[in-house]
C-alpha cells in the first residue's frame, strides 16, 4: 500500500463527500428511510457512499473494500481492506445537531492502521499521514492543497480529574455506571466518531462505548486515535478491539489515552 497516495485520496474523498452532505443538510426538507435493522440512511448517507467508494474502487481497485451502506460487502473478508462509513452519525444530522462524520480507513492485520474522519458541519478534519501520525488540518480545507496541520496528541491524564466523552444518542445508564467508576473532572456528550477525536486531540481523556457499533463506525476514529498515541481495548477484558470480525460488529470497547487507569467492567 502507498500510504502517501493512500493519504491523499482518502482526504479528499472525506472533502468531497463532505460538500455532497452538506448541500442535502442545507435543503429544508430529506427523505430518511429505514434499513433492515431500523437504522436510519438519507439521501445524504447514499450519495456520500457512492463518490467515496468510486474513488477508492479506481485508486485501490484490489483492496476489498466494505462500506456501511453496500450490504454485498459485508460476507467478504480480508487481511488488508478498506472501511468506509460515509455519514456516522445520521441522527445527529437528521435533527440538525452537526455531530456527523465522514469515515474512511485502511486495516491491515485486524488494526486500523491508517484513517480519516471529517466533521463537515463543524469543519475538523483530522487524519494520519504517511507515516502513521496524526494530524489535524486547519484552514480552508481544500481539496487539491493540504493547509495548515498541527500533529495532535493524547493528554496525560489525571486519574483524580478525568475528562470524558461519551454518546450524544447513546448515552445510557450502563454508559453512566461505568463512568461512576472514575474521579470525573468533566464529562461532554459528542456525536459520531468526534469522540475519539476528541480524545486524540487531548480534548477528553476516556471514551467508553457500552453499546452496539459496527466496525466502520470505529475503524477511522481509532486509527486517528492510535495515530496520536491512543488506545481502544475491549470493555470486558481489555485486550485490543481488533478489526475484520464476522459481520464487522464490535463488542463493547473502551478508547482512552494510555495514562488512564482502566476500571473492570
Amino acid at each position: 500500500m502507498d500510504y502517501t497516495e493512500l493519504t491523499t485520496v482518502m482526504r479528499r474523498l472525506a472533502l468531497e463527500a463532505g460538500d455532497a452532505i452538506m448541500q442535502i443538510y442545507g435543503q429544508d426538507d430529506f427523505d430518511v428511510k429505514s434499513k433492515s435493522d431500523d437504522s436510519p440512511v438519507t439521501a445524504a448517507d447514499e450519495a456520500a457512499d457512492a463518490l467515496i467508494s468510486a474513488g477508492l474502487r479506481a485508486t485501490f481497485p484490489d483492496v476489498l473494500l466494505v462500506t456501511e451502506e453496500q450490504a454485498t460487502s459485508h460476507g467478504k473478508s480480508a487481511a488488508t481492506f478498506l472501511i468506509v462509513d460515509p455519514l456516522d452519525g445520521t441522527k445527529e444530522f437528521i435533527n440538525r445537531r452537526g455531530d456527523f462524520t465522514v469515515n474512511i480507513a485502511l486495516v491491515e492485520n485486524g488494526t486500523p492502521t491508517r484513517g480519516v474522519v471529517f466533521a463537515p458541519a463543524k469543519g475538523r478534519m483530522f487524519y494520519t499521514q504517511a507515516d502513521g501520525s496524526t494530524v489535524e488540518e486547519t484552514g480552508p480545507l481544500d481539496k487539491e492543497s493540504v493547509g495548515k496541520v498541527t500533529q495532535i496528541n493524547v493528554s496525560s491524564p489525571d486519574n483524580d480529574a478525568l475528562m470524558v466523552v461519551a454518546s450524544k444518542s447513546h448515552r445510557d445508564q450502563a454508559t453512566e455506571d461505568y463512568i461512576a467508576k472514575y474521579a470525573v473532572k468533566d464529562s461532554r456528550s459528542a456525536g459520531s466518531s468526534l469522540k475519539f477525536c476528541l480524545v486524540a486531540t487531548g480534548e477528553a481523556d476516556i471514551y467508553p462505548r457500552v453499546g452496539r457499533t459496527m466496525e466502520w463506525d470505529t475503524a477511522a476514529g481509532h486509527a486517528v486515535l492510535a495515530g496520536a498515541g491512543g488506545r481502544v481495548v475491549r470493555w470486558d477484558d481489555h485486550s485490543p478491539l481488533v478489526y475484520g470480525k464476522a459481520g464487522y460488529e464490535n463488542p463493547f470497547f473502551i478508547a482512552y489515552a494510555p495514562g488512564v487507569t482502566l476500571k473492570k467492567a
